[in-house]
């Protein structure tokens, strides 16, 4: 069993930065391939950004790309999500998921993951 946690959500105008950070529990953390996701009121769950067990290798969403920066931490079983420039599209719910075992569904996919944060929310004002 998984458990991830997610802080450092919160208000924050358009153009401005916010750090997300999501703790997860397990022995086995860096082996997992992580990522971030977020849902905005009546949409769907989108991919924004995941990173490799060794985070040498990263992939972005093209909305997001060139402004935020996914990074690892596996001393610390952490993976954190650094987003400059916000927009006010950036709001939304977003969830830190680990992919800790091979599935048939691409990471760029919600169902390529079996573990899930509760979420966070980030709220952008223009």
């Amino acid at each position: 069993q998984v458990q991830l946690v997610e802080s450092g959500g919160g208000l924050v105008q358009a153009g401005g930065s916010l750090r997300l950070s999501c703790v997860a529990s397990g022995r086995t953390f860096r082996r997992y391939f992580m990522g971030w996701f977020r849902q905005a009121p009546g949409k769907e769950r989108e991919f924004v950004a995941t990173i490799n067990w060794t985070a040498g290798s990263t992939y972005y969403a093209d909305s997001v790309k060139g402004r935020f920066t996914i990074s690892r931490d596996n001393a610390k079983n952490t993976v954190d999500l650094q987003m400059n420039s916000l927009k006010p599209d950036d709001t939304a719910v977003y969830y830190c998921a680990a992919r800790t075992r091979v599935l048939a569904i691409a990471i760029t996919r919600a169902g390529g993951y079996d573990y899930w944060g509760q979420g966070i929310q980030v709220t952008v004002s223009s």
